[in-house]
């Protein structure tokens, strides 16, 4: 057996891709973004915005490329996440891929299907399609890391600038995936010190609800 050193170029290169893991919340529920592959392997299959890091492109900036080409939607901070480099998680060759998270209120989220996506869907993380490569695996790491970023601002990133107590939890639950006690949840944020009331009501067909706005940071995850 040749060793790494002896074998040609062609024979021992890694390739380096990006994937983007967005999240948003909607209907009640945590949301993440297709694509539908345009093209082989796994065409039809569903996986995440990604693609080839090109040369001399840093990586965050071939994943803001990806996520733009094949979706449309830009400007959007993102964090990397983890590196998956299974030898065998893709058929063509030894690909090693970075992948990338990020989070976005929906108002500000229009995507359209680009370059090689056929189309581009929303689909809540409890009813997902079969997913290609190891992209299945890469959403639990991004749920993972969700949960655990859900006592920093991760919630706050999914909501509008102002919000109710009510929508906050909602978010919360949908995170975590379990239902949370309505007082020991208002007592615990209010206490945190992390809120600002606007002064504002939010108007509905129930009781008038304060609107309060997220004093922490919104720009990183």
């Amino acid at each position: 057996m040749k060793s790494s050193r002896s074998m040609p170029v062609s024979e021992r290169a890694i390739a380096v891709t990006v994937d983007v893991v967005l999240f948003t919340f909607q209907h009640g529920q945590l949301h993440v973004l297709l694509i539908k592959r345009h093209n082989p392997p796994y065409q039809s299959m569903w996986a995440f915005p990604g693609g080839f890091v090109e040369v001399g492109e840093a990586l965050e900036v071939a994943a803001g490329r990806e996520l733009y080409e094949e979706t449309g939607l830009k400007d959007i901070p993102l964090v990397q996440l983890h590196t998956f480099g299974d030898p065998n998680r893709d058929p063509r060759m030894r690909i090693v891929t970075v992948a990338y998270l990020a989070l976005a209120h929906s108002a500000r989220l229009a995507p359209r299907a680009g370059d090689d996506a056929a189309e581009v869907k929303w689909y809540s993380v409890h009813n997902l399609p079969l997913l290609a490569f190891d992209h299945a695996d890469i959403l639990h790491v991004g749920l993972d890391y969700l949960r655990l970023r859900l006592r920093d601002d991760a919630a706050f990133q999914l909501l509008p600038a102002e919000f109710t107590l009510v929508e906050l939890q909602a978010v919360s639950e949908a995170i975590l995936g379990e239902k949370l006690d309505k007082r020991n949840f208002r007592r615990k944020v209010l206490r945190s010190n992390v809120l600002c009331e606007t002064g504002k009501m939010q108007m509905g067909e129930g009781r008038p609800a304060r609107l309060y706005r997220y004093e922490g940071r919104r720009d990183q995850l």
